[in-house]
């Protein structure tokens, strides 16, 4: 049999001993890391079934297998609210400069605009909602940024137009792997698994030769799965070490078309070479051969890969979500609801106890049942003390809805012993601060350096004007400008406006009227000292008003002016149509009126016609 592998070695040109030794370290790491993944489909078990068979609660003893999807409606509560705290409206990023060049009204606009241009046509917000459910369902997130060109030509060679500029990525937890034990996710090596068919490998390739793609790696690529043809199945099949992971063997991973990617990103000291390669980007195809090597092109820090955790363990990176802790009490619920389903299903049929001679007979209202001289037929009543679980179960499911940081109030659910919404938006309660603590920790560490990595990749990759939309902020005129990498090279940061402002802002407004609606706000020695002017600006700020021109200098004088003058020109009106009114009803006018006077007076009425 050693022979034969050695044969296989043989077969395969070129191995490189650094692309092995990824491949090693990759399969050390996913190794290491197969318990985790194992509470992990566990949880995605209880999320997704619609019954207990593909549960641990499939082993229960009872007939009825009813599951009660608690972890899902947390699940679903959850991002739905962590969703509406990242983006609570459409103006949720913007640019703070950190020099006096930075912070110039139209460098500080064009940043700002084209960013909010790049993620609402990427759809940023869509791939940000799967990374959320990542937050939840794993309690690992991991992203990074591309900067892409979906231009397309038809069969014509004319051009259609796409999406260009940055992008985020999402990775999935299941295909990166890292060394758990490291300080900080920064500082340690990641392999990020990918699965593509020849020819989008061949289209990397030729769309990106400034990646460090090697076009003669993929010819030796082709060529090795046309040698590995002549291969027994057999003697490829008995190769442990060319196991594929999702293909089972070397033979079936290379008849199935694909290939596989093993991109690594990091410090790398190679043994063979004894050169030490410090933040490069290596990728890895077969697991044999490095199709690309380069240096990592990021000016940012901590390389271009970005992670966040919902609960962190100490000396672990895994961290822990808000739904594995609760699993044992969604078993727990299952058991109960099942349970009591049970002892309905025995107290409608029951289990009949027959003593002696009873002839058989159909258990069915009004049948007849015929027994002998020492015959009976007794009904078994269960025990009905299970039914009395409802307080329990709804005691578990309160308790797994404060340990998620999901307590009716913080998702909005308010009860009738609430007062105020403001209440609610306060989140005064330890599950409420377990919530908008961790949402604020997901923006902070996760959502804001994504960003900030688009607008990075955007400056070293935009070659050519791009146009986008702004706002003139002292006029209002729509404007399109032109950005050229200059525009985008101010000194600052992008912030996003949603979560860690939120409750901020909702404990803000809530002390505002409190304070407003409290004696001491009304006292006219302490009202005499407040601004009506300032407290106007406060309100537009904290409920996000200034889209709207609400406040204004003395705006309500101007109105009341206004008012009254048009109010005055209404009542003239109204006189106006009222005489007019008058003089159609009795069909005198003002002249004829003015001659009756006169004659009935003995007044000439001569000079007024003269004079008129």
């Amino acid at each position: 049999m050693a022979g034969r592998v050695l044969e296989l070695d043989e077969v395969i040109a070129g191995i490189d001993p650094m692309a092995k030794g990824i491949a090693e370290k990759y399969l050390s790491w996913e190794a290491h890391r197969r318990p985790w993944l194992n509470e992990k489909r566990e949880l995605r078990n209880y999320v997704f079934q619609t019954d207990t068979r593909k549960t641990t609660n499939a082993n229960l003893p009872w007939k009825n297998s009813t599951t009660t999807p608690k972890l899902c409606q947390i699940r679903d509560n959850l991002h739905a609210n962590y969703m509406a705290a990242l983006f609570p409206h459409d103006d949720w990023l913007n640019w703070q400069a950190e020099d006096r060049e930075s912070a110039e009204g139209e460098k500080r606009s064009m940043i700002e605009s084209y960013m909010k241009n790049k993620t609402r046509v990427s759809h940023f917000r869509a791939t940000i909602s799967k990374m959320v459910y990542d937050y939840i369902d794993f309690g690992n997130v991991f992203g990074t940024v591309e900067y892409v060109n979906e231009t397309r030509t038809d069969d014509n060679g004319e051009e259609i137009p796409g999406y260009v500029g940055p992008k985020a990525i999402r990775i999935s937890p299941y295909d990166i792997v890292f060394n758990p034990t490291a300080d900080d996710f920064g500082s340690t090596p990641k392999i990020i698994r990918s699965v593509q068919t020849l020819g989008e490998l061949k289209a990397d390739i030729d769309d990106h030769p400034e990646d460090g793609w090697k076009e003669d790696i993929f010819d030796l690529v082709v060529q090795n799965r046309e040698k590995l043809q002549s291969i027994s199945p057999a003697d490829m099949n008995k190769t442990d070490g060319f196991i594929i992971d999702g293909f089972g063997s070397i033979h079936h991973y290379y008849e199935s078309g694909f290939v596989e990617l093993l991109e690594f990103r990091g410090d790398l000291y190679n043994q063979h070479t004894k050169e030490f390669l410090k933040d490069h980007i290596i990728t890895v195809v077969d697991r044999l051969h490095i199709v690309r090597m380069q240096k990592n092109p990021s000016w940012r820090p901590a390389g271009s890969i970005r992670h966040v955790g919902w609960r962190l363990r100490p000396d672990n990176l895994y961290a822990m979500g808000p739904l594995d802790n609760l699993v044992g009490l969604q078993y727990r619920i299952d058991h109960l609801e099942n349970l009591k389903a049970d002892v309905f299903d025995q107290i409608a049929h029951p289990i009949t106890k027959v003593q002696g001679f009873v002839e058989d007979w159909t258990y069915q209202p009004g049948e007849r049942i015929y027994l002998g001289d020492d015959g009976n037929v007794e009904h078994m009543r269960p025990d009905v003390t299970a039914l009395n679980a409802d307080t329990q179960i709804d005691r578990l499911e309160a308790r797994m809805e404060d340990m998620a940081g999901a307590p009716k109030t913080a998702m909005g659910i308010r009860t009738p012993g609430e007062k105020t919404l403001g209440e609610v938006q306060l989140l005064d309660n330890a599950s409420g601060r377990i919530f908008q603590n961790k949402i604020s920790f997901f923006e902070d560490m996760f959502l804001e350096e994504l960003l900030n990595d688009m607008l990075e990749i955007s400056r070293r990759n935009i070659n050519e004007k791009d146009i986008v939309r702004t706002i003139n902020d002292e006029t209002g005129v729509l404007l399109f400008n032109e950005v050229t990498p200059q525009d985008l090279s101010g000194v600052g940061r992008i912030y996003p406006q949603g979560a860690r402002h939120f409750a901020q802002k909702a404990n803000l407004v809530q002390n505002l009227f409190a304070f407003a609606n409290s004696p001491l706000g009304q006292d006219p020695s302490v009202t005499a000292h407040i601004s009506g002017k300032k407290v106007a600006r406060l309100i537009e700020e904290t409920l996000d008003l200034e889209r709207f021109g609400l406040v204004k200098d003395n705006v309500r004088v101007e109105e009341n002016h206004e008012t009254q003058q048009a109010a005055n020109f209404a009542q003239r009106d109204l006189q106006e149509t009222e005489a007019l009114t008058n003089e159609l009803a009795t069909g005198v006018t003002d002249a004829e009126a003015e001659a009756a006077q006169a004659a009935a007076g003995g007044v000439d009425s001569a000079p007024i016609e003269q004079e008129r």
